[in-house]
């Protein structure tokens, strides 16, 4: 007995009905997809603007350029450069380390404003145990 002519198209129609494969879903997924996609174009546009083109920060950097260690007197004296804008006072933190990389000294150096833009500067950090090293750690504006 032959089947009938509309059984063999029904038949896809309401399995993909059933599985949720119709073309409304596929509509509504595809809008989904490009709205999800604009929001985070979106995003990553606002993010570069904030983080990445906001050139107005000062920059502030500190060089380690030598160090002499007095195990005898137990104290580092530490030289480094700093670059920091004219005009602005800046704060630095020192270290002095053992063999192992252990902080055996820190000290934390306000450094008052100057006219010139580069410096080099010398301070005397004392420690708890003898030193192998003495370093510029971080420094920002105050």
């Amino acid at each position: 007995m032959p089947a009938p002519a509309a059984a063999p198209t029904a038949e896809p129609d309401r399995l993909a009905t059933r599985y949720g494969r119709t073309r409304k879903r596929r509509r509504r997924d595809l809008v989904m997809l490009v709205v999800a996609g604009v929001a985070f174009a979106v995003v990553l546009v606002a993010w570069v603007v904030w983080a990445g083109l906001d050139g107005q920060q000062a920059n502030v950097q500190a060089t380690d350029t030598g160090h002499v260690v007095h195990n005898d007197e137990r104290n580092v004296e530490v030289t480094w450069t700093l670059s920091a804008p004219p005009g602005e006072t800046v704060a630095c933190t020192i270290k002095a380390l053992d063999d192992e990389f252990t902080v055996v000294g820190w000290r934390v150096v306000e450094i008052p404003a100057s006219d010139l833009h580069l410096r080099s500067l010398t301070e005397t950090v004392r420690t708890a145990q003898d030193a192998a090293t003495g370093l510029i750690s971080t420094c920002w504006l105050t």
